[in-house]
């Protein structure tokens, strides 16, 4: 039955527990003045929605993929950060923290300064500098003079290359002594060190404590870029045979929603204390993971044929005793009848009646249904 002339009222809140419900505008069409030849058993049964309302009412729609139901691998995972992600800071010198500029939460640029750490060995570090600098400044003297004295003929030749090779040696002490000053982060004051973040993004630790005495191993803070996550999945040593890179998985987020992702490696030996190996995933860009969440995966291995279409649970819905999906269409959705192979944990393995790639509606499905039954009980 085509519903061409109404859309979605409020769907009552006996159809949500706890009264979450959408409405959308009635359509109103001229009725046609000849009768249509089409039965209306034959006709698709349509729903008209715009897609602020799908918005609104929590209806996700996703394309519908080929896969295995029964060579699905489900597994646990966490999130942790990605090596680049993540950095554990220290101060380069010995000290007493003289000034804390962040604390724990804090965003942070590539090269800000987290804190100031007063120490002696600053100080030497400084001086050893200072020192070496002289020191080619007086040696770039005495080559200049010799270098005109020899041009003069008021010199030999090897007091000449004496003075060029012991400016060549003082040059390369002061920038070993400036290099040495540089990856300490020498502050400008010549007495203290800065504790600077090589990357963008929170501080995630922090120990660091104003009038604290730190060492150098001592980590002060740790600093996580939430764009550079990835999934750590466990998997069983069988399992993890079947799994390759380029392998699609599906992320079950702690609050219900899935996200896509894929395989990038599998760890070649097992972890001695949980005997599982591990399965790294790429996830997609803006996806709002932090390091330390859990969720599961669900890897579709590419080395086990497709044989069917498979699609979250709830997107199959009972309509007349007939397993159906809601295809969507530029206007809204379709009903589409299927036959529905095997399911389990929450998948439903699709062998006919919808092609791969295919958008259809899968969370809150439910809501179309029960539309869907409203529209017929207003026909009639």
């Amino acid at each position: 039955m085509t519903y061409e002339n109404r859309w979605l009222v409020p769907v009552a809140a006996a159809v949500i527990a706890g009264g979450v419900g959408f409405g959308i505008a009635r359509l109103t069409n001229p009725t046609p003045s000849t009768p249509l030849i089409e039965s209306e058993a034959a006709r698709p049964q349509i729903l008209k929605i715009e897609p602020k309302e799908i918005a609104t009412a929590g209806i996700v729609v996703e394309p519908a993929v080929g896969g295995n139901l029964g060579a699905e691998i489900l597994a646990p995972a966490t999130t942790a950060a990605q090596p680049n992600g993540v950095a554990a800071l220290t101060a380069h010198a010995e000290g007493m923290v003289s000034r804390l500029n962040k604390r724990l939460g804090d965003p942070v640029k590539a090269g800000e300064v987290l804190a100031i750490v007063d120490s002696k060995d600053a100080a030497q570090i400084a001086s050893d500098r200072s020192s070496a600098e002289a020191r080619a400044v007086l040696a770039r003297r005495i080559a200049e003079q010799e270098e005109e004295l020899f041009r003069q003929g008021a010199t030999s030749r090897r007091s000449l290359q004496t003075a060029q090779a012991s400016l060549a040696a003082s040059e390369a002490d002061a920038r070993r002594a400036r290099n040495a000053a540089a990856t300490a982060n020498l502050a400008p004051d010549g007495h203290s060190v800065a504790v600077i973040s090589p990357l963008s993004g929170r501080i995630t630790a922090q120990t660091a404590q104003l009038g604290a005495f730190v060492r150098t191993e001592t980590e002060l803070f740790r600093v996580s870029d939430p764009r550079l996550v990835q999934v750590e999945a466990q998997l069983a040593a069988m399992d993890a045979a079947r799994v390759q890179p380029g392998d699609a998985a599906l992320l079950i987020l702690p609050n219900g929603a899935t996200a896509r992702a894929v395989v990038r490696s599998v760890t070649p030996a097992l972890d001695p204390v949980t005997r599982t190996q591990t399965a790294i995933l790429s996830v997609p860009d803006g996806l709002p993971l932090a390091p330390g969440e859990t969720l599961q995966v669900r890897i579709s291995p590419k080395s086990t044929a497709a044989n069917g279409i498979v699609v979250p649970e709830e997107a199959v819905q009972s309509i007349d005793g007939r397993d159906t999906v809601f295809a969507r269409t530029n206007n809204g959705f379709v009903v589409r009848h299927v036959a529905v192979a095997s399911r389990g944990a929450g998948r439903a393995s699709i062998i006919s009646g919808l092609k791969p790639g295919e958008a259809i509606a899968t969370r809150n499905a439910f809501l179309l249904k029960a539309e869907l039954g409203k529209g017929a009980e207003d026909e009639e």
